[in-house]
């Protein structure tokens, strides 16, 4: 993935690329038009005004939710069965092992690390109440948050295991309810990883309300997230593979644009090859600044002034960027896993979640990714991640109170039962999100001399072809 990182590197004289075009397949016959896209058809939304059925005030998020349930008495059980609740999803399968269900309850990654002894920071975005430790239970439906997906009166908050903050009007926000706005979706998914544009390239508040050149859907067509991602019996269709290993159950461009035709041959032969997103999101964080580097080595440094895009004594160091040129991987829709308590590479970064697909797999797809990278703490003789305990819990101090690694590491070994051996350090690893928000306008899109020639944005070597394609030639089937 290392290779990811060199996109700038020269690739032919600019005069190959001018002859090469010449010869190139002919554009599409002249009346054969572009055919158009599939049309979205805005439906009138259901909303049924609630503030005639509330008139007394909740005690807390629970007393909703059991208000809520007295009408939709399958809810609860519906959104149960997710992995917005369960926080578990797909099975990781290994010759000679267990099958393992992964999602942030058991993950490891590059940014806040792990959730183990972490829970009550962690479950802020938890679509329940009262997550406070490893003895949660799951089945108990009045824990269902309601609200964090319904609310309209715009000041629901979550705090500490995800309960309501104690300055939230639980009454009005129970009045309020409606379809999820692209507010509800934005104050988990925008500040995931623990604040704003932390996690996600693609996904940060700038998309509540934003104008067509941040994401044309969103500003031009008006789309809610519910729009693409349409839920049935509240599971919500989509993958984020930071959590997920394959894209079972997640949504495409096709869904929509099932017939599209590109009226140049020369550019529809391309999709083959190249996923949409590779022309359509030329940038991601087109707005609003994203991490692409978090080195926890550096937290405890009292004398450094604390600034959130830069340096966090509990945290460390970062880097952010903005309107980022991303990398370029061959995808098929699936990732590997690392999984804790799994060795650490021998040299070079160790990948959490490097992108499966190859010039060679018919269903791969060259597309862009934002890569996250990063310096975490890990057992040196063990050769394994470690889960520190960060945040903690009321009855556990971790780094944050202690600014002490080596206690922050034997207490997350009781939590997730790895032994500690008493000698840490930090480890290189990169993260990889596939992008699919932030589709420019057609006009933004890239061209051909954006990938192909001397300034090219591609390194084509490093994805496997001999030379620029145009000139040595594409995938052979």
């Amino acid at each position: 993935m290392r290779a990811l990182k060199h996109l700038a590197v020269p690739l032919l004289a600019f005069g190959l690329l001018v002859a090469a075009l010449v010869v190139v397949v002919s554009r599409r016959p002249a009346g054969d038009a572009e055919r158009p896209r599939a049309t979205f058809e805005r439906k009138t939304r259901a909303h049924l005004d609630h503030a005639a059925y509330f008139k007394e005030p909740f005690a807390d998020g629970p007393s909703v939710t059991r208000a809520c349930l007295s009408c939709h008495k399958d809810a609860a059980h519906q959104v149960m069965q997710t992995a917005h609740w369960s926080w578990l999803g797909d099975e990781v399968r290994r010759p000679g092992q267990a099958p393992v269900r992964v999602g942030k309850r058991n993950l490891v990654n590059n940014f806040c690390i792990g959730i183990q002894g972490n829970w009550p920071s962690c479950t802020k975005c938890h679509s329940g109440y009262g997550w406070k430790d490893d003895g949660f239970d799951f089945t108990q439906g009045q824990n269902v948050d309601c609200l964090v997906c319904h609310d309209w009166s715009g000041q629901y908050t979550k705090g500490a295991a995800g309960f309501p903050e104690a300055s939230v009007d639980l009454l009005a926000s129970a009045r309020s309810v409606g379809y999820p706005k692209r507010q509800n979706c934005s104050v988990c998914h925008s500040y995931g990883g623990g604040g704003l544009g932390v996690k996600h390239g693609d996904l940060d508040n700038s998309l509540e309300n934003p104008a067509e050149d941040i994401d044309v859907h969103m500003g031009r067509e008006q789309f809610l997230c519910i729009d693409c991602h349409k839920a049935e019996s509240h599971r919500v269709p989509g993958r984020s593979f930071a959590v997920s290993v394959q894209s079972q159950g997640g949504i495409g461009c096709v869904d929509c644009h099932r017939e599209y035709k590109h009226a140049d041959t020369r550019v529809e032969q391309h999709t083959t090859s190249v996923a949409c997103q590779t022309c359509h999101i030329p940038t991601y964080a087109r707005k609003v600044p994203t991490k692409q580097t978090w080195d926890w080595s550096q937290a405890g440094d009292a004398a450094r002034p604390d600034d959130a895009h830069h340096y966090l004594k509990i945290k460390g160091e970062f880097t952010y960027e903005q309107d980022v040129r991303p990398e370029y991987a061959w995808f098929k829709g699936e990732v590997d896993r690392y999984l804790l308590g799994d060795r650490v590479a021998d040299s070079g970064p160790t990948h959490l979640n490097r992108p499966r697909g190859s010039m060679a797999d018919p269903q791969a797809r060259i597309w862009p990714m934002k890569v996250h990278r990063g310096k975490q703490p890990f057992d040196e003789e063990y050769r394994r991640i470690i889960v520190p305990v960060t945040a903690g819990t009321p009855g556990e101090r971790g780094y944050w109170k202690e600014f002490d690694w080596k206690k922050a590491a034997e207490l997350g070994a009781k939590h997730t039962g790895l032994p500690f051996s008493g000698r840490m350090g930090f480890v290189e690893t990169e993260m990889v999100w596939p992008l699919s928000h932030m589709v420019a306008p057609k006009s933004q899109a890239l061209t051909c001399t954006d990938c192909h020639g001397p300034t090219g944005q591609m390194n084509f070597r490093a994805l496997g072809y001999s030379g620029d394609p145009i000139r040595v030639g594409g995938r052979r089937p």
